[in-house]
């Protein structure tokens, strides 16, 4: 992992094209302000690991519901 220290205004540049600019300090909290093409996703860590559990859900629940139909249509051919 890369450590950088900013200072209130400062940056960091990612690439040729996103930007990380310290927009405020206030207490233990920073407020960043990103610069990005709008079809690079950002989200916040913890939004983005839920994001990714109910994408794994969506597949295992698929999954699952896909071999429950696969067993209905092969007992309807036996029929």
């Amino acid at each position: 992992m890369l450590v950088l220290t900013r200072k209130l205004g400062e940056s960091i540049a990612i690439d040729d094209n996103i930007k990380i600019t310290v927009v405020q300090i206030k207490g233990k909290q920073v407020r960043l302000g990103i610069q990005a093409p709008k079809d690079t996703k950002i989200h916040r860590e913890e939004v983005y690991l839920a994001i990714q559990d109910q994408n794994k859900k969506s597949v295992e629940s698929t999954s699952d519901t896909t071999r429950q139909v696969a067993k209905l249509l092969k007992s309807d051919k036996n029929s």
